[in-house]
């Protein structure tokens, strides 16, 4: 009898490329601004006094009761979302410790909620007019439709998908922090006799409103360019899958 010799050999399956931290060097200078961000703007909420709030124009009694209570939830979830945040944009984690990833994109989007609804409600009563209120409130509403669009992706392992609407997500989470930027950025530009009183300055009131469509604006054009510069293969999950399938 012929004894059949002939022997299958298979590519062994590639590991993935680890990406290194000179590749990404925006992460360390993210964490860092985020960390100085939250070490600012945290101790006036801290001790859940009103009186300490940080509120451009007018005085918080003048706002309706759940302004503060709004106030308060989307500073403390906003800090979480944060901190989640630069753990997800962190390449040496997602490759390394994947489970870790994932709670943190949990724990992103358990506080992303909370934050875009208490941000729709304070958006209600802007310091620097109409044009700050429909800033606020459209950046709120995306930043709740997107996290629940990159949730329900990942849940339906659509990865790609996942990804797109994360760094959507991401992008426009980062914007209370951009506009700190922006708004110094603005003022300066166009009312250099600047004199620090917001509410004597219409010219100073109008940039700050400015500011914040170009904070989240600018973030999500951004996060778009990122998306089309650096797309991920539509099957590039299921091959994963299929590698991890192989080596078990």
């Amino acid at each position: 009898m012929a004894t059949d010799t002939t022997t299958t050999t298979e590519t062994p399956a590639r590991s993935p490329k680890k990406v290194r931290w000179w590749r990404r060097p925006w992460i360390a200078p993210l964490a860092i601004i985020t960390a100085i961000f939250l070490a600012t703007a945290l101790p006036h909420y801290v001790g859940l006094d009103p009186s300490q709030a940080q509120i451009p124009a007018g005085d918080i009694s003048g706002r309706p009761p759940a302004y503060y209570p709004a106030l308060v939830t989307h500073i403390f979830t906003g800090s979480v979302m944060l901190c989640a945040a630069v753990l997800q944009l962190w390449p040496w984690l997602r490759a390394n410790h994947l489970r870790v990833h994932r709670w943190s994109g949990r724990v992103f989007v358990a506080a992303a909620i909370p934050t875009g609804l208490a941000a729709l409600v304070t958006a209600q009563f802007p310091s620097e007019g109409p044009s700050q209120r429909i800033a606020n409130s459209l950046l709120a509403v995306l930043l709740v439709v997107f996290t629940v669009l990159g949730y329900r992706a990942v849940r339906q392992r659509r990865f790609v998908d996942h990804r797109q609407w994360m760094l959507r997500s991401v992008a426009l989470a980062f914007s209370i922090v951009a506009n700190r930027f922006w708004g110094v950025l603005l003022v300066l530009t166009f009312v250099p006799s600047f004199d620090g009183d917001m509410a004597s300055s219409p010219d100073a009131m109008s940039a700050a409103a400015a500011s914040a469509w170009v904070s989240w604006v600018v973030n999500l054009l951004i996060a778009e360019w990122w998306i089309h510069k650096y797309p991920r293969p539509r099957d590039g999950a299921a091959r994963t899958r299929k590698v991890r399938a192989a080596t078990a």
